[in-house]
């Protein structure tokens, strides 16, 4: 079975993403990746945020984002 990708910008992570994170990495139905920049720099200075199997998703605080991510899941099957 695939699982969802969450993909985290390294700038993000420093800005307060790394506690969403921390929580996603706890489900083991879900694929988290790091990367250096995923090129939304713009948001990434003014917002928490992933990409959700490539979709962008954000949240002002980490619980904000951790609750956006798991919304964007249930709404957006991948089967």
């Amino acid at each position: 079975m695939i699982n969802p990708l969450i993909e985290f910008c390294i700038s993000n992570l420093a800005n307060g993403a790394q506690k969403a994170r921390e929580k996603l990495e706890k489900d083991p139905n879900l694929d988290i990746i790091e990367y250096g920049c995923l090129s939304y720099c713009g948001k990434c200075a003014h917002t928490l945020f992933a990409l959700v199997n490539g979709e962008f998703v954000s949240g002002k605080t980490p619980d904000e984002l951790v609750e956006n991510i798991y919304k964007y899941l249930d709404e957006n099957p991948m089967f």
